[in-house]
């Protein structure tokens, strides 16, 4: 059964936390970091960015990048800017997008968890992108971002949550510059806490949502940590990781896309010609084309939209990684077709996030940089959790989940 756990935060005063809280580290690059922490020497940037503050450069993996982010926290610390709370609690913390707004709990989920399976994924990790995250976990000796977590929604959890919301005001209230509202409410009523973490127990599994390498980061380390530690006991703080917990029926999963460099010495009618035998290909024509259902895809061709849907017989509905869309479009198209064999190390396939919309897709092939574009239908969160459910995997770069979480709201240290 599922571990929830209070902690006891570290957190920003009120005054600049709308400063502080930023995008998490894997959602922009150096250049990007560099340029969004500008001016604000209290951004969260400089922790879990920390190459920000050295030369022009430096190799984002040297040792000493990780020693500025211990160093950063540190003076974080000093300065005011993280201040721990009295006591072990509980967090709500809400996102609003679009009019709509989804309410996680934030708390610590266990590492025991993660190592016995109660912690589902869905998604394969990168060594490489593990190492990274568990050596800054290991120097802060702290999780600076949460992870993102679901948990099938018990109606008991949404009203309590409901009811709290209701009656207490947020302690953090602010509306990000990419337009998104963030509410954040400290639970510090211990019945309260008791009847949370009792209920959140009689959940078997939780899953994760977005931040697969954070979460195995997070984990991997408590685990060293207790094999290093000759008098572990089970209740170190280190035994637990941050995380937000979001009931499934809050979340929708919005779509990833697929822009390609080139057809494989195929012509656009010699594509055409082979996408008919496996799929009804219709010509929209300039207008963007959004996919209306699943198996039915959006393509971009010389400056044309076609609607593509997948022959019956062509995908297996009863497997739920041969019913997904991006398994369909890799088959049938990106590997049989256009000789993609390998999504993880192919230089000729780029992915587009759909939160930049269809028409960045256009604009990557207008632009010459790639020649087609495969507009997906996304993927439910039912077809999430039967996979993980499974034991499967899905493939590379298939759930976009918006709006991201913002980093720094609250820090779980591990002493």
């Amino acid at each position: 059964m599922a571990i929830l756990k209070p902690f006891r935060g570290l957190r920003p005063p009120k005054e600049i936390v709308s400063k502080l809280a930023s995008r998490p580290y894997d959602v922009l690059n150096s250049e990007e970091a560099k340029t969004e922490a500008e001016g604000n020497p209290c951004s969260l940037l400089h922790i879990i960015k920390p190459e920000i503050d050295l030369p022009e450069g430096t190799d984002v993996h040297a040792e000493e990048v990780y020693l500025k982010a211990k160093e950063n926290f540190l003076q974080f610390r000093e300065k005011g800017w993280l201040q721990p709370d009295d006591k072990e609690l509980l967090y709500i913390y809400a996102q609003t997008m679009n009019g709509k707004t989804q309410y996680g709990i934030v708390g610590c989920a266990g590492v025991d968890d993660y190592m016995n399976g109660i912690i589902k994924k869905h998604e394969l990790t990168r060594k490489d992108k593990e190492e990274d995250r568990m050596k800054h976990v290991r120097i802060t000796n702290a999780n600076m971002e949460p992870v993102f977590f679901t948990y099938p929604a018990v109606p008991a959890i949404d009203a309590i949550i409901a009811a709290y919301i209701k009656q207490n005001a947020p302690v953090y209230d602010f509306i990000a510059v990419d337009g998104v509202g963030h509410h954040f409410w400290v639970i510090d009523n211990d019945q309260l806490i008791r009847q949370i973490t009792t209920l959140f127990a009689a959940i078997p599994f939780t899953y994760v949502a977005d931040g697969h390498h954070r979460t195995a980061a997070a984990a991997l380390v408590g685990n060293e940590k207790r094999l290093n530690n000759p008098h572990h006991n089970g209740m170190e703080e280190y035994n637990y990781f941050l995380a937000v917990h979001f009931p499934d029926n809050q979340l929708s999963i919005i779509d990833y896309n697929r822009v390609v460099k080139d057809l494989n010495g195929l012509t656009p009618a010699g594509l055409l010609e082979k996408l008919s035998k496996v799929f009804t290909v219709t010509k929209i024509g300039r207008e963007i084309y959004k996919p209306g259902h699943l198996h039915n895809f959006g393509m971009y061709l010389e400056g044309e939209w076609y609607s593509m849907t997948a022959l019956p017989g062509t995908y297996q509905d009863n497997d739920p990684i041969g019913v997904l869309d991006v398994t369909i479009l890799s088959r049938l198209v990106l590997d049989e077709i256009l000789g993609i064999k390998d999504l993880r190390t192919s230089n000729r396939i780029d992915f587009v996030g759909g939160i930049r919309g269809l028409g960045e897709l256009k604009k990557r092939v207008d632009s010459g940089e790639m020649k087609v574009a495969f507009a997906l239908y996304p993927v439910s969160m039912k077809q999430l959790i039967d996979i993980a459910d499974s034991g499967n995997i899905m493939p590379p770069k298939t759930t976009w989940f918006e709006p991201k979480l913002r980093s720094g709201l609250v820090v779980h240290t591990l002493d």
